[in-house]
């Protein structure tokens, strides 16, 4: 009788020391009873019946850092860019995150990556390469729900990096290149056709001022014939005075030359040139 209550006694301690589960902060296991889902074991310790009840999944409670690898998006407008993303999730629901799903983190990256893609596609480049919180929004927007279903709660997304492929960003540089040189083009172009402009407003306003002079010129060799004539009529002597002395003037200019010249002079200059104002010789 004494052997069977020590018999006893050691398969109860041996009962409850198999029994006893010590769960961490920040876990949550999954308790079955003969395959089937009983209940959850929370933080602390926790009596189970072995061999009848099994731990069968133990489960994280802290916030869940998946990290999605890099892939090659194709946007609307056919450019190839290279975009990767973290998301921020908590398991909200432990049944459904065990049971709903096989491998929830897979899960979870393959869904970022899919919206990812699908979200990028509806951009231009440009669009797609300056609109990440409209990415960030529409991305969380997209898993939530499925999420949801998962036993899951989406805290945050966040884009880590956006960027053209190497052979698009190739692409871009040439394309930039050409736009500098065309703009230098341009401005040099520009700059000939106001040097062109300048020039002949230059020239146009030399012209007028040429035309100016020469009708200055003009009027004043007009009011000196005037004048002459003036007086010629009241004057015949004084007229042909000014005249011989021109006459001279002329004459000695021609000889300060070195060029050979033959001058015919007439016979009687003062005559002549009372002859050339009118007067009698």
């Amino acid at each position: 009788m004494t052997e069977l209550m020590l018999a006893l006694i050691v398969l109860v301690v041996i009962a409850i020391w198999k029994g006893l589960r010590i769960v961490p902060q920040g876990e949550e296991w999954v308790v079955e009873r003969l395959g089937r889902f009983n209940r959850v074991l929370m933080p602390g310790l926790n009596l189970i019946i072995p061999f009848i009840y099994e731990v069968r999944y133990k489960v994280t409670t802290k916030d869940i850092i998946l990290d999605v690898p890099q892939q090659e998006v194709i946007t609307r407008d056919n450019a190839v860019i290279l975009a990767n993303a973290v998301s921020f999730i908590k398991v909200s629901n432990i049944e459904r995150s065990v049971y709903g799903i096989e491998d929830f983190r897979e899960a979870m990256r393959n869904m970022v990556q899919t919206s990812l893609r699908s979200i990028i596609g509806g951009m231009d480049l440009n669009q797609a390469l300056t609109s990440r919180d409209r990415i960030k929004a529409e991305l969380k927007e997209a898993i939530a729900d499925e999420a949801l279903d998962w036993g899951l709660t989406v805290k945050s997304v966040e884009i880590q990096d956006i960027k053209p492929s190497p052979n698009m960003q190739q692409a871009m540089e040439m394309q930039a290149s050409a736009e500098r040189e065309r703009v230098a083009l341009v401005t040099r172009s520009e700059g000939e056709k106001q040097a062109i402009i300048l020039n002949a407003e230059a020239r146009l306003e030399a012209a007028r001022k040429d035309a100016e002079g020469q009708m200055v010129a003009a009027q004043a060799s007009a009011e000196a014939i005037r004048l002459i004539a003036e007086a010629v009529k009241e004057n015949n002597s004084s007229a042909t005075f000014l005249l011989g002395d021109r006459y001279i003037q002329a004459l000695q200019r021609m000889g300060e030359s070195e060029n050979s010249k033959i001058v015919a002079l007439p016979g009687d200059i003062v005559s002549a040139i009372r002859a050339i104002v009118g007067g009698k010789s």
